[in-house]
C-alpha cells in the first residue's frame, strides 16, 4: 500500500487549483472598473497591465485570485496571465509595505552613493532587498535605474524621486514614514500608499487635492541637457557640491579651439565633412 505526498505531510510546492475568487462584492466592484479599463482598447488583452495593476491596487501585490480575476475577464488563460505578472517587477508577488522604498544601484548612482545608502537602510531598517518591515509600512529594494541620473544618487518611494540623497537623508525619510509623519518628494506629485499608486497606474485619475498640479516638470539638471543640445551656451555648473555656496562666475564661454562633444552643439560628421572621412585612409593591403 503507497500513500500519496499529502498523506505524508510533503509539500510539492505546487499552488493550490484554483484560485480563490474574490467576495462578490469585491469581484462586483472591480469588475466595473475592469470594463471601464477594457474599453479603453480595441484589442481587450491589451488592458492586461493595467488590469494587473487593479488587481494589485486591491490587495497590495498580485495574488493568485487577481491572476484568475485578469484571465476570466479577458478570456486568457491564468498561464497567460502568469507569464505577463512575473516578466515586470512592478508587480509584487508576495505582500509588501505601504512604501516601495527603491534605491537606484546602477553606475552613476552606486559611484555617487547609491550602493551606501542600500547598505545602510538595509542595516538601519533590519531588512534584506525586498524584504518589508515589521510594521508592514515599508518594503525595501534596489533598482537598476530610476531614470534620473542627473540627481544621483536617487531614491524613489512609490515611484515619486527623492533626489540627491546621502544615507543619513535616507534613514531620515524612511523614519518619518514609519512614524506616520509627512514625508514630500524631491518633486512630483505629494506621496500616497503603494495601493493607491496602483490604481492610478491602472489608468484612473488622482483624485487628491492638487496632486495633479503638484506634479510639475523637469528640473534644471534634466533641461540643462536639452539646452546643451539645441546649442545653447552651458552654465558654468548645473550641481553645486554640497555645502559648498554657488560660486558668481560668468558662465564659460568655450573658445574655438576648445574640443566640444556630440552633445554640445551639432556638430559635423565624418559622412558630412569631407576633411575628415570616416575609415581607414590606405587602400586594402598597405
Amino acid at each position: 500500500m503507497t500513500t500519496s505526498s499529502s498523506e505524508r505531510g510533503v509539500s510539492l510546492g505546487m499552488p493550490q487549483l484554483p484560485a480563490p475568487a474574490y467576495p462578490d462584492d469585491v469581484h462586483a466592484r472591480l469588475e466595473t472598473d475592469a470594463r471601464e479599463i477594457i474599453a479603453r482598447y480595441p484589442d481587450s488583452r491589451s488592458a492586461l497591465l493595467p488590469l494587473l495593476h487593479l488587481v494589485q491596487s486591491e490587495e497590495g501585490h498580485v495574488t493568485r485570485t487577481g491572476m484568475r480575476f485578469c484571465a476570466d475577464v479577458l478570456g486568457l488563460t491564468t498561464a497567460e496571465v502568469t507569464a505577463v505578472a512575473t516578466f515586470y517587477s512592478m508587480y509584487r508577488r508576495r505582500p509588501s509595505g505601504d512604501y516601495q522604498v527603491g534605491v537606484c544601484t546602477n553606475t552613476l548612482c552606486a559611484v555617487m552613493g547609491g550602493d551606501a545608502i542600500f547598505e545602510e537602510l538595509q542595516e538601519h531598517l533590519g531588512v534584506g532587498n525586498g524584504e518589508t518591515t515589521e510594521d508592514g509600512k515599508v518594503t525595501l529594494e534596489h533598482i537598476e535605474c530610476n531614470a534620473a541620473c542627473d540627481y544621483a544618487p536617487v531614491v524613489m518611494v512609490n515611484w515619486e524621486f527623492f533626489d540627491n540623497q546621502t544615507p543619513d537623508s535616507a534613514k531620515r525619510m524612511v523614519d518619518d514614514l514609519r512614524a506616520g509623519r509627512p514625508v514630500a518628494p524631491t518633486r512630483g506629485a505629494p506621496l500616497c500608499t503603494f495601493k493607491e499608486t496602483a490604481r492610478i497606474l491602472a489608468g484612473f485619475p488622482d483624485e487628491r487635492d492638487g496632486a495633479v498640479e503638484a506634479t510639475g516638470g523637469a528640473g534644471p539638471a534634466s533641461l540643462a541637457g536639452l539646452k546643451l543640445a539645441k546649442g545653447e551656451a552651458p552654465p558654468a555648473r548645473v550641481v553645486h557640491p554640497r555645502g559648498e555656496a554657488p560660486a558668481e562666475t560668468p558662465p564659460h564661454e568655450p573658445s574655438p579651439t576648445e574640443h566640444l562633444s556630440s552633445h554640445d552643439a551639432p556638430q559635423d560628421t565624418s559622412a558630412s565633412d569631407p576633411a575628415h572621412p570616416a575609415g581607414p585612409v590606405a587602400e586594402e593591403g598597405e
